[in-house]
């Protein structure tokens, strides 16, 4: 350790209480050793005696010499490089695309991930799930299942160590076996006990062997890493899920498995439900459980920074802000001053413009060769010569300015912007174009042939057209021939493009110039001679403009530095369109009369070695590449063995600032040292778009020491400062220098945010460079020119150290010994996470070491950042091989996730593969970043693979919240109405007023006598009628019929079913008038009745059992129901799903004998039970409630009043008639108004969706009353229909009010759709609102005729999470609209309480809603799945205030508002407004969340997504989502949801399940039944499309 030696007693007191500290935090496990030992390191550090003095600032960067040099011992300083490339090198194989390949990297990664393992890690990462027909690519056959024998001698030790390790291995045909046993086998697994093997490595050639049996860093040992994941140290027995929100570590002395632990932080409503959680409903190892068990343990490692305290509510406050870390590297040495080029020598004979140096040529050396131009297979085709290439641009340039348009309106004058567009293999047209504009002084701007209509990035090439003004392209026949065309034969409209004219160029078409014309060619001076595009990190494309005397010094800069001769031979693979390939291979050849050679692209693939095969034909002095020739090249060498490269004197490297362009150089000359090539030849520069070429390194002298190389920390990179890596050669970052700054320029280097301040020499920073040769402006664009081209530096305290501008390069580095220049990045690869610099191009590298890359393709590999939570998420985008299977990529994927971790510290956000050759491509085949970005956050990247790691990596979440212990302080001391200050939270409905109607209910106080007196004092009045699916009346009921019917039943109950009074009676029957007849027969015979829902004939064993737990709950002595449901009641398909043997009386009523009773039952008192009320609540809990008859009376009486009913009004009901208030309108009210009411059951509007709206306008409705589920399905039904249903006469007009009946926060946003859609068939906006109900009271609110409209407010999510109401504007960030829950009905007082202290809250605070009424229910029958639901429920008292009333609790989140309406009394009127249900809340984090408000977030997240529905397990957030895509659309969703929910609820998603429409349950009011969908995921019963488990 880093303190032997050191005598801890004379620290510093504050270093030693860290230090006990850090030990407390380790003897708890919340740190893990590795983490100990290294923050114990760092604050040791500064006191353990130093080695030697180094000298922080740059100057004495210890460079390592470069690779092999002649002396083939590796030097002590050269790192990993020099020792283990002797045997990489001849590695030949399907590895063309490893362009990113860098031998250093994959060592150290190797080694990092051989040190993960070595950790033991003690559980595997959960493999998401994926459905069948998910799988991409992966046939059964190569899926084998592990081999848990051991292997024999013979088969090589290599699949030894594979078969030891426990890689996530998963067999296609048993899916999850392994991973269950190797979890139920012990708990604390070892890498041995998991018997999961990893797929043998196919044999490897010789050379291979030898690099990888050097022990514990061959690639196949590593096979395990993720498969121990390093614990807090403690195990648990397997059925209990751990907690893993509890703040404080279980106590270390549990470590056997014997103990059972306690599980913690399961409030009341979530362990009401919790079959799971006591693991007798589900199977404990079932693969679902199995896998979030594994995700529990895996999140269970200690994140990287400390949490501070929790916070408030504000916007600054949400977010963690880490604190700055004592240890963290700063710049310590002096201010940098500008570095200086030599001076730009003056030369008499050079041309006064690169137009004077063709013509010169063109004239005296006309037979000398300019460019020539290879086919396909790489042989040459045609040379253009200088005076071809002269007299071609001569007749263009003549062409354009005479031969278009007519001579009083030409189409092109000087100075207008001209397209090229030219393909990759025909430099000859794109030369001549080029010089052609130039001559005829028109601005040419070279962009790629566009492809098809819809090219990655061609909108973005219309935006630079469109800024430059373009209106012509030019092109050759051939390309042309080539565009896309519409069908009949025009060039198609490219996306974003302005209007194009085609001009063709080919010389058949070209005018030769008359005599007396000659082009003029004007010295050099700052017009713009030509526009080169460049892509922006976000994807925009700008054109940079070049201006002639920028153009010319440049070309004569790049002269001087590549000492360029007259009449060499260049070689040319680069692009020759922009940058490098254009700047030497076009112009600067020109101007030194150079014969270019041009190996495009295509021929690049086809035959790798073809540029050094021209190398050596034309005993080329110049070459210009970039590092994946120069890898191409040397994979491919062997097939070529007589390639002299002797006769270069240049080898420029065009990106040789990247970081793996070092390996590559080294590889390279290692290969090609013996054929001739000399190693000071090898010339890395940079360049940017913006100042052209910014440095580039001087072919060196024979025989000469070469430039030395930074090894560099990694982490001093990522907090922008220079140190000499020592403390870990894994994350060292080896870079070669890009030689000094270019002739005539003047460089600095800057801080690449904020203002321009001058670094420290030891500081990374932009370089800026000023300079005559480099471009002037972005064209077009003068904003963002200010900020790129004319930036002046200031130093330290603010002032500029002069007037000249400079021009930012984009480029990041530093100016090293000797004025060497040194570029570690770019600043649009850049991702700044929580305040460290990573590198794109890095993270490639690294991604990319980790081997064996059998999985993705080298190359195809995209790294981005997107702002997700106040940060910038690092996202990694492969392509993934056809033939690689699941296990394979996502054992890829795990340990890519490892090697970053620990090389660059810093976590993946997301990391997803894509199909091969699906991702969008830039023209010469690299990967568009900024369009698979879009993609990425549109949901359109359709991954096959995804592992998303939010947990890891989100390290700035708040801290949870601790709950204060509540108790009732003098804050809350009452006054009068007033609590705190505040009026009580209290409203309530009009009074119910003295008896009136005929003295009806003073006489009849039982709702069977109100039908005797209707029977016979207003016989033949229809109470009921029942219309069918086609609208046709299928039945109907007079108060003398339904009275007749209800006795027959009464008789037949009596008589056969041999009923005692007081027995409970179960309905069985379809929504109907029976069920009403039957339920008075009840009540005449003296039964209690209970209606239940029919099971379902088509789904027997899902409705079924619900059925008969209601049968077997309610005690029920006998089954009234029809024919056909008793036969179902005993049918086969019945007996597969419950016992049909044990069903009591069953009575069917269909043909019942005209009989009456005996005599009609009247009860002795009201407070007997009139009926049983029974319903499955959206927790999945069956309760059923105790309605007496004096409630009923209160209950009807009070609707009656609220909603104006009487004899001659007509209502129309489109709800359920089993429960709440849904029944009570069916069945009862009628009966007690005497209104007639048209019943059209919810079913059958699934086969005549217009069949309720209809007739509401058939029979001019005024009052109607329906469900959310009817509401939904005419929104989206009839949505498309309004014209035609207006054509069929439906008019809306007439309807007063509309009231959706819900025992829920009203749906907003379905209610409005609802008004606006049919707003167009005369519905009034006011007509629609909502009733509430709940289970100890089935109507407290109802919004009836009287009473102001509903009103709706915007409360602030972040308050309510809090359990606070904080009214907000409309349209304010994070803010709810909740819409009022209808007028409390007459009769009802409410009153909002804190539901842990029982105390009364103030005006608009949350609380539970307690009501108080003559119709609440008197009480639960039983409740089914916790007896001891307390019976407080319904009769309890306030703590404090107003003690002596009775009131019932609804369970409901709640809060009450006065609002400056006025009721119907005068007075202002009190809105209650219903927040969500308690059981239902979610608690995280120390917050309370309602699951529709998560729902809602991620159903907005991707148009697919049709419905959603979260839950929690054990602390994990699980959301689960219909897919109303296709199913390659599965795997978009997962980083949207979990980004929305980040993003809007500060939440981490555990678990993101995707399936099939129609999956989530929702019972017949509408409402999710989120915990029937739990325990089916847990129990493994979804099926789903796609699991993922976030890490």
């Amino acid at each position: 350790m880093a303190d032997r030696g050191l005598d801890l007693s004379g620290l510093p007191k504050e270093v030693r209480d860290q230090l006990a500290e850090l030990d407390l935090e380790l003897s708890e496990g919340d740190i893990t050793q590795k983490g100990y030992e290294k923050k114990k390191a760092k604050l040791l550090a500064p006191y353990i005696p130093q080695i030697q003095n180094v000298d922080p600032s740059v100057q004495s960067i210890q460079l390592a010499p470069p690779g092999p040099s002649a002396d083939p011992t590796p030097s002590p300083g050269a790192g990993p490089a020099a020792s283990t490339r002797h045997h990489r090198s001849h590695r030949s194989g399907g590895a063309r695309d490893d362009r990113y390949r860098s031998d250093i990297h994959t060592e150290a990664v190797q080694a990092a991930l051989a040190k993960h393992k070595e950790e033991k890690m003690a559980c595997p990462l959960p493999m998401p799930t994926k459905r069948r027909s998910a799988f991409v690519q992966s046939p059964v056959e190569n899926c084998t299942p592990p081999d848990t024998s051991s292997a024999s001698e013979d088969e090589g030790s290599l699949r030894r160590q594979a078969a030891v390790s426990a890689a996530l291995a998963q067999s296609l045909q048993s899916p999850d076996y392994w991973i269950n046993r190797s979890l139920q086998g012990s708990s604390t697994s070892s890498s041995a006990s998991s018997t999961l093997s990893h797929g043998e490595p196919k044999s490897q050639g010789p050379n291979q062997n030898q690099s990888q049996s050097q022990g514990p860093s061959a690639p196949s040992a590593l096979a395990d890493v993720l498969a121990h994941t390093r614990l807090g140290g403690f195990s648990r027995p397997r059925s209990v899920p751990p907690d893993v929100t509890s703040s404080t570590q279980p106590d270390r002395g549990s470590r056997g498995g014997d103990t059972a632990p306690v599980v913690r932080g399961i409030s009341r409503g979530q362990s009401r439900s919790s079959m799971m959680e006591t693991a007798d409903g589900v199977p404990v190892n079932s693969r679902v459980s199995t896998k979030i068990q594994q995700l529990l343990n895996t999140l269970k490692r200690p994140k990287r920074p400390p949490l501070s305290e929790f916070f408030l509510d504000d916007a600054e406050e949400i977010v963690e802000v880490p604190r700055p870390d004592p240890s963290t590297p700063r710049p310590e040495g002096r201010q940098i001053i500008p570095v200086k080029g030599e001076p730009l020598g003056v030369v008499s004979n050079w041309p006064p413009a690169l137009q004077a140096a063709l013509a010169r040529w063109g004239a005296t050396q006309a037979k000398s060769p300019a460019l020539t131009t290879l086919d396909q297979t790489g042989k040459p085709i045609y040379t253009l010569t200088y005076g071809k290439l002269w007299s071609r641009s001569l007749k263009l340039a003549y062409t354009l300015l005479n031969k278009l348009g007519t001579k009083n309106d030409p189409v092109l004058k000087p100075g207008d912007r001209v397209a090229l567009v030219y393909p990759n293999n025909d430099p000859g047209m794109f030369w001549v174009a080029f010089y052609g504009c130039l001559l005829a002084e028109v601005i040419p701007v070279p962009i790629e042939v566009p492809l098809t209509r819809k090219d990655a990035g061609s909108q973005q090439i219309g935006f630079l057209l469109g800024s430059c003004g373009v209106g012509l392209a030019l092109t050759s026949e051939v390309c042309l021939k080539g565009l896309p065309k519409t069908p009949n034969g025009e060039i198609l409209q490219f996306k974003g493009w302005p209007r194009l004219k085609w001009v063709v160029t080919d010389t058949k078409y070209l005018t030769k110039p008359s005599k007396d014309w000659q082009p003029h060619i004007p010295t050099a001076n700052t017009d713009t001679a030509y526009i080169e595009y460049k892509a922006s990190k976000e994807g925009t494309v700008m054109g940079v403009a070049v201006s002639k005397i920028s153009m010319l010094t440049h070309c004569q800069a790049l002269t001087q530095a590549c000492n360029y001769c007259e009449g060499e031979t260049l070689v040319n693979v680069l692009d020759f369109k922009k940058d490098m390939g254009l700047w030497h291979g076009v112009l600067t050849s020109v101007m030194n009369r150079i014969h270019t050679v041009s190996v495009p692209y295509s021929v690049m693939k086809a035959c790798p070695l073809s540029w050094v095969q021209r190398v050596h034909i034309h005993k080329a002095r110049v070459s210009l590449v970039k590092c994946r020739d120069l890898h191409w090249a040397m994979m491919a060498h062997r097939e070529q063995r007589d390639t002299n490269l002797a006769s270069l004197r240049m080898l420029i490297v065009a990106d040789g600032a990247n970081p793996w362009s070092v390996s590559s150089c080294d590889a390279f000359l290692n290969v090609f040292q013996s054929h001739g090539l000399k190693p000071e030849v090898i010339c890395p520069c940079a360049s940017s778009p913006e100042a052209m070429t910014v440095a580039i390194r001087r072919p060196g002298v024979r025989g000469a020491p070469l430039p030395a190389r930074a090894i560099l920390s990694m982490t001093g990179l990522s907090h922008g400062v220079i140190r000499v890596n020592t403390e870990d050669k894994n994350s060292a970052l080896t870079v070669q220098d890009v030689g000094h700054v270019m002739p005539g320029a003047l460089m600095c280097i800057v801080k690449p945010d904020g203002p321009p301040m001058l670094c420290k020499t030891d500081e990374i920073g932009e370089i800026v460079l000023s300079s005559r040769a480099g471009g002037t402006m972005y064209y077009g664009l003068p904003g963002v020119t200010k900020n790129t081209f004319e930036v002046i530096p200031v130093n330290s305290s603010g002032a500029p150290i002069g007037e000249i501008p400079f021009t930012r390069t984009g480029l990041l580095g530093f100016v090293g010994p000797g004025s060497l220049v040194f570029v570690v990045g770019k600043i649009e690869g850049l991702l700044n996470v929580s305040s460290r610099r990573h590198n794109a191009d890095d993270l490639v590298a690294t991604a990319l070491a980790v081997e064996p890359v059998k999985t993705v393709y080298r190359g195809r590999i995209a790294v981005f950042s997107c702002t997700v939570f106040y940060d910038e998420r690092i996202v990694i985008v492969a392509e993934q091989r056809p033939d690689a299977s699941e296990e394979d990529s996502f054992q890829w994927m795990s340990r890519v996730l490892q090697a970053i971790d620990s090389i660059h510290q810093v976590g993946l956000f997301c990391l997803a593969l894509v199909p091969a050759n699906t991702l969008p491509k830039t023209p010469l085949g690299g990967i568009h970043v900024s369009e698979t970005k879009q993609h990425f956050l549109e949901g359109s990247l359709h991954p096959c693979n995804i592992l998303m790691c939010p947990h890891t990596c989100v390290t700035n979440m708040p801290k949870p919240r601790q709950k204060q212990p509540v108790g009732v302080g003098p804050a809350s001391i009452m006054v009068g109405n007033l609590v705190a200050g505040k009026r009580l939270a209290q409203a309530a409905g009009r009074e119910l007023g003295q008896i009136e109607d005929q003295d009806l209910v003073r006489k009849h106080q039982f709702l069977s006598e109100a039908l005797q007196w209707r029977a016979q004092s207003d016989p033949d009045h229809v109470l009921y009628v029942l219309l069918n699916a086609k609208g046709v009346v299928v039945s109907t009921a007079s108060c003398v019929q339904l009275h007749k019917r209800a006795e027959r039943v009464a008789a037949a109950l009596m008589e056969r079913g041999g009923i005692n009074t007081g027995d409970n009676v179960v309905l069985l029957y379809p929504p109907g008038i029976d069920l009403i007849s039957s339920f008075y027969g009840c009540l005449y015979a003296g039964c209690v009745p209970v209606t239940v829902r029919p099971p379902h004939p088509q789904n027997l064993a899902a409705t079924l059992p619900t059925v008969r737990m209601i049968i077997d709950v309610s005690k029920a002595a006998c089954i009234l129901t029809t024919q056909l449901l008793m036969k179902i009641l005993r049918s086969k398909e019945a007996a597969a799903s419950v016992n049909i043997k044990t069903w009591p009386t069953i009575i069917d009523t269909d043909d019942l004998p005209r009989k009456r009773p005996p005599q009609i039952y009247k009860p002795p008192t009201a407070e007997m039970l009139a009926y049983l009320d029974f319903s499955v609540s959206t927790t999945g809990m069956l309760t059923g409630v105790k309605i007496s008859h004096a409630a009923v009376s209160a209950l009807c009486r009070s609707i009656k009043l609220q909603c104006e009913l009487y004899s001659s009004r007509q209502i129309a009901i489109c709800l359920d008639p089993y429960c709440g208030l849904g029944f009570v309108l069916w069945c009862l009210c009628s009966v007690y108004s005497g209104h007639q009411s048209i019943l059209i059951p919810p079913m059958e509007l699934e086969s005549s969706l217009a069949l309720w709206l209809s007739t509401l306008s058939q029979y001019k409705i005024r009052d109607t009353f329906c469900s959310y589920s009817v509401m939904e399905l005419c929104t989206k039904g009839l949505g498309t229909q309004t014209e035609t249903l207006k054509a069929r006469g439906v008019n809306l007009s007439c309807v007063r009010s509309c009231v959706v009946v819900a025992e829920e926060r009203p749906r907003l946003v379905l209610s409005q759709s609802f008004s606006k859609l049919f707003k167009d068939l005369g519905l009034s906006p006011r007509a629609v609102s909502t009733a509430f109900g709940s289970r100890v009271n089935l109507a407290i609110c109802l919004q009836g005729t009287a009473g102001p409209d509903p009103s709706t407010v915007y409360v602030d999510m972040k308050s309510l999470r809090h359990d606070r109401v904080r009214l907000v504007e409309r349209g304010a960030p994070q803010s709810l609209p909740l819409m009022e829950s209808g007028t409390i009905l007459p009769g009802v007082r409410v009153i909002i309480v804190n539901p842990e202290t029982r105390g009364p809250l103030g005006d608009s605070h949350l609380g539970e809603i307690w009501v108080n009424s003559p119709h609440s229910a008197s009480g639960y029958y039983t409740i089914y799945g916790e007896e001891s639901l307390q019976a407080d429920h319904f009769n309890t008292r306030l703590s404090f205030g107003e003690t002596h009333t009775l009131w019932a609790r609804t369970g409901y989140l709640g809060f009450v508002r006065r609002t400056e309406l006025l009721d119907a009394s005068g007075d202002r009127h009190d809105a209650l407004f219903v927040v969500g249900s308690l059981d239902e809340t979610l608690e995280l984090r120390g917050l309370r969340y309602h699951p529709i408000d998560i729902e809602t977030s991620v159903s907005r997240a991707h148009r697919s997504i049709a419905e959603s529905a979260v839950f929690t397990w054990t602390n994990l957030l699980v959301v689960v989502s219909e897919l109303a895509g296709s199913e390659q659309e599965a795997l978009d969703l997962v980083p949207l949801v979990t980004n929305v929910v980040l993003e809007e609820h500060h939440l981490i998603v555990g678990v993101v399940v995707i399936v099939d429409p129609g999956v989530i349950p929702i019972n017949s009011r509408g409402e999710k039944q989120r915990m029937h969908l739990r325990d089916s995921f847990l129990a493994d019963q979804l099926d789903p499309i796609y699991v993922a488990y976030n890490m």
